[in-house]
């Protein structure tokens, strides 16, 4: 049986992913990228607590558009900042910790 090696319980029972998600300050913002396209950028996540592949398979899944994660940030395709929230907060992610910006 695989022990983690942060929190010390079996992985089955591990609570290290949740923990991480509660004490995050997440910010998600828009901005313009060439020829006028907008990209949706989500920046403040620890990657090595957090599933971050998982994660943006899911919210490209939710908002049906593309998207990436590179430099420590998520990018998607498109202005989606209230999708993303709606999105992080059903994953478990704190309400207060998410910060919309324009």
């Amino acid at each position: 049986m695989a022990v983690c090696d942060v929190c010390g319980l079996p992985e089955e029972l591990c609570v290290c992913e949740e923990i991480a998600r509660e004490v995050q300050k997440i910010k998600v913002y828009a901005v313009k990228r060439k020829f006028g396209k907008m990209m949706t950028v989500i920046e403040g996540m620890d990657s090595k607590t957090i599933d971050l592949k998982e994660l943006v398979k899911d919210l490209k899944n939710y908002c049906a558009c593309g998207g990436t994660f590179k430099d420590g940030k998520i990018e998607l395709q498109g202005a989606h900042t209230k999708k993303v929230k709606d999105a992080l907060v059903k994953r478990g992610f704190s309400e207060d910790s998410i910060v919309l910006s324009s």
